[in-house]
């Protein structure tokens, strides 16, 4: 007997147990396919992004759902964002823990705006303004046992495009494929990035296009564990790095390889300097403050097509000057806002002509210390610049300081005004020595026809003017020939002296 009751007990417990089960299960089914679901996730995905947004009305099958669009815009620095095509499941293994786990997250494609200028409010800083608790989700909360938490289990971005706003312009990224899967910890996260296309609006960065973004996320920071990417036509680019979410502070260091002059330099100075360039970077800073530094060198550099190195060919009576294979050429710069540096410079030819220094541009304006070696028998032929202005010093090579002013568009040297000083020192030099060869050549010929000794005299003048009209005509080479270091175009050498003798009258 007691059997009996026990047996129909029990089967009456089962049997509410299941009654409880369906309940419960068609209770969940239809509090997650009423609008206070939906409110509930667009104030979670509004949290994690910063920016208050919603999602479009959901369409169920069962446990999954597919909905058209998120959308978010802001005052701070997420201004907008837009996720199109998104496919879900909830998954209700998480429900007694309190939780909604969201898995097989697929978007297909995300547009998004961040503001990173100084000033832009932070997520602190704007005010929590979540869309309204409709009448669905407060019910929800009522019922202790529903959960209010949701789970990111995985997600892929099939699309992702962003916009930077910065100080000097704006940066993007477009085309990248993202995965994203829990990494251990309790709302951690490793992320996949693959391809996509990088511009910043910065001249002297190329395009970059990415291979792979390796990532982490854990308490508001994110992690680059490895980045590969390609910078320009061939460079190869590698970096790692943190950012923290809160403060904006970040720390990234990497080096670049194989990276053509051609698509860093300037269109004039692409024609003049071929070659390959490596650098390390370590850039870091906080919001609004980024600073970056490193150490360059050029592979393979060659100067051509240079006016001044035509110049010198022409005074050293030799084509060495024409093509400049660069045998060194390196030097650690520095970059703040408007500022850059640009240390230890070395540009050299072994045995024919070396530049060192230091460049400091700030916006457009130069100030520039260097010493500038050169063969000696370079200038032989301006008076006075081997023994005057340059002097004997390291490598066997004349050295003179060169001082760079002016700005970018029309640089300054100094090096010019103390050649012509010195040859113009020179020739007073020279002058009294020619006068006392006059009166000896006078005394000589006092004795001669007058007639003929007139033609002498004047034949010995219109000589000496041909010789100062050619040192003068050197000496204002000189100008040029800075001026073609810097890049501009000299005027052309002078032209060969005329040594036939004028008819005699």
């Amino acid at each position: 007997m007691k059997r009996g009751w026990m047996g129909r007990i029990t089967a009456v417990l089962g049997v509410g147990a299941f009654l409880i089960l369906v309940l419960a299960y068609v209770g969940v089914r239809r509090y997650l396919h009423s609008e206070g679901f939906r409110v509930l996730l667009s104030e979670q995905a509004s949290r994690v992004l910063g920016v208050p947004g919603q999602f479009s009305p959901f369409h169920w099958d069962g446990l999954q759902v597919d909905t058209s669009a998120f959308s978010a815009e802001g005052e701070g620095e997420v201004k907008n964002l837009r996720a199109d095509n998104l496919h879900l499941e909830v998954g209700l293994n998480g429900v007694t823990k309190g939780e909604w786990h969201v898995r097989g997250a697929n978007v297909g494609r995300i547009a998004a705006t961040y503001d990173a200028r100084p000033g832009t409010l932070t997520r602190q800083e704007v005010k929590d303004t979540h869309p309204p608790v409709d009448e669905h989700t407060a019910e929800a909360k009522k019922n202790g046992w529903l959960p209010s938490e949701i789970v990111l289990d995985d997600l892929t971005i099939q699309e992702l495009n962003g916009r930077v706003l910065l100080s000097h312009g704006e940066a993007s990224v477009a085309g990248m494929q993202v995965k994203v899967e829990p990494a251990g910890p309790k709302r951690a996260y490793r992320a996949n990035v693959q391809g996509g296309k990088i511009l910043v609006p910065w001249r002297y960065v190329p395009p970059v296009t990415v291979d792979h973004l390796k990532l982490r996320y854990q308490d508001k920071e994110i992690f680059l564990t490895d980045a590969v990417a390609k910078v320009g036509s061939r460079g190869q680019l590698t970096a790692d790095g943190e950012w923290n979410g809160l403060t904006g502070a970040h720390a990234f260091n990497g080096k670049v390889a194989d990276l053509a002059c051609a698509e860093i330099l300037s269109e004039t100075w692409v024609k003049r300097l071929s070659g390959t360039v490596d650098s390390t970077f370590m850039v870091e800073g906080r919001r609004g403050d980024t600073q970056a530094h490193g150490r360059l060198s050029i592979q393979g550099g060659t100067l051509t097509a240079l006016p001044f190195l035509d110049v010198l060919s022409a005074y050293a009576d030799t084509r060495r000057f024409r093509v400049i294979q660069l045998t060194d050429a390196h030097a650690d710069w520095a970059w703040q806002k408007d500022a850059i540096d640009l240390d230890k410079v070395v540009l050299a030819s072994e045995g024919l002509i070396r530049l060192e220094g230091n460049l400091k541009i700030r916006g457009e304006a130069l100030d520039g210390q260097f010493m500038l070696g050169l063969m000696p028998g370079t200038l032989a032929t301006i008076p006075g610049a081997e023994t005057v202005v340059f002097q004997p010093g390291p490598n066997g090579l004349l050295w003179a300081p060169l001082r760079i002013t002016g700005t970018l568009a029309d640089p300054k040297e100094d090096l010019s005004d103390r050649l012509i000083a010195a040859a113009g020192i020179r020739m007073l030099e020279v002058l009294p020595e020619t006068g006392q060869k006059v009166l000896k050549f006078t005394q000589q010929v006092v004795g001669d026809n007058p007639s003929k000794t007139a033609q002498k005299v004047e034949h010995a003048v219109e000589k000496g003017v041909k010789a100062l009209d050619k040192a003068s005509g050197v000496v204002n080479q000189a100008s040029g020939i800075l001026n073609g270091l810097l890049g501009n175009d000299p005027p052309p050498p002078p032209p060969a002296p005329d040594d036939k003798e004028p008819e005699k009258k």
